[in-house]
């Protein structure tokens, strides 16, 4: 699934860019593609050695559209996101995830009397806890990442590839508790085994 969409789908509408004459390109990676860290902040010159389906794909869209450009003169941007986390403030627009698989809103469910527990999938990571870690970033700030990424473009600059993290990691436990103390509910967490391919920790270089 994440092959065909994230690499054969995406072939096919780089096909048509290419075909249009549009000029720049601005692509949704992911940290995913790094894989397990060497070092603790990631920056855009970490090695890549994804661990799963989705980093190895999100991966080869960026091989692509650098190839892409060497053939076509297709210029672009690949923004790696951590953890997307928010709403919009104004809550005009959002996702509609269904079924649930993020994080922040599977521990809100329980808060809301939607299910009963939240799963902790391992605790035996090499983090401080236990749990793994990870960056999370403001939707509001992907935004304005994607907005500075085009007019960086627009001015010349060369293609590029771009971590977009907040800095700091924070791990399962850790924003269990936070959801825990802001919406005064017991929220119960269940241990349950890892699962294949999540990292120990991802947190970004800003």
């Amino acid at each position: 699934m994440y092959y065909q969409n994230n690499v054969a789908e995406t072939i096919g509408l780089l096909n048509k860019v290419a075909q249009s004459g549009i000029d720049y390109f601005i692509y949704s990676s992911s940290a995913a593609i790094f894989g397990e860290p060497t070092n603790k902040a990631l920056t855009e010159t970490h090695p890549q050695q994804p661990i799963n389906p989705y980093g190895k794909s999100k991966l080869m869209v960026e091989s692509i559209l650098r190839d892409l450009e060497s053939a076509h003169g297709l210029k672009s941007v690949a923004l790696r996101y951590f953890n997307a986390a928010g709403a919009d403030p104004e809550g005009e627009v959002g996702e509609d995830h269904r079924p649930e698989t993020h994080l922040i809103p599977l521990i809100l469910q329980p808060a809301l009397g939607l299910r009963d527990e939240i799963t902790v999938f391992g605790d035996d990571y090499p983090t401080k806890d236990g749990t793994c870690v990870r960056d999370y970033i403001h939707i509001g700030d992907l935004a304005q990442a994607h907005l500075k990424a085009l007019e960086w473009l627009q001015q010349g600059k060369d293609s590029g590839a771009y971590n977009l993290g907040h800095g700091n990691g924070y791990s399962v436990n850790e924003v269990i508790e936070v959801a825990r103390r802001i919406t005064r509910k017991s929220i119960p967490a269940f241990l349950g085994d890892r699962r294949d391919g999540d990292a120990a920790m991802l947190i970004a270089s800003s």
